[in-house]
């Protein structure tokens, strides 16, 4: 009598391993999580998209389809996301604007707070990567502005 396995769909696959990215940013002092295939396959205890950024830089080929959880995601972050092709993102701090730009590209999205705005370090003004991309709607387009933009902000120190 053959053995009956039992295949995870995309969707299941896909929630468990948000679930898992979930988990570990809950539990563990991390800026990110990124999971595939119920593995862990990139975490950052950067804040800001610099981790985000790391991990695409790293780990591109293997970031389509996974899932990803991340601090605070504003329409920065979610363009980025799309551009490396992450097929849930989790947030504990989600924008609205990210949240429109990610169901609007099929991603799937959860989060515990959505805000008006994400807010710069001082909290007094929007975040300059946002601001950056308030007018972009091409993930490709908004990747080469963001890594000019962090390359300047490293220069200027």
């Amino acid at each position: 009598m053959p053995k009956l396995m039992c295949n995870l769909s995309w969707v299941d696959q896909g929630m468990l391993d948000l679930e898992i990215a979930k988990e570990r940013i809950r539990h563990e002092d991390l800026g990110l999580s990124v999971v595939k295939d119920g593995s862990v396959v990139y975490e950052s205890a950067s804040r800001g998209l610099f981790g985000l950024l790391e991990a695409i830089d790293k780990k591109r080929t293997v970031l389509k389809g996974a899932s990803i959880a991340d601090r605070v995601v504003g329409k920065a972050v979610a363009l980025l996301c799309v551009y490396a092709g992450f097929e849930a993102v989790y947030a504990i701090t989600l924008s609205r604007e990210a949240k429109r730009f990610l169901v609007d590209h099929s991603v799937h999205c959860e989060f515990d707070g959505l805000v008006d705005a994400i807010l710069d370090a001082r909290q007094v003004d929007k975040c300059p990567f946002e601001k950056l991309v308030a007018d972009i709607s091409s993930p490709t387009a908004a990747y080469e502005k963001v890594i000019l933009l962090c390359k300047r902000l490293q220069r200027d120190g």
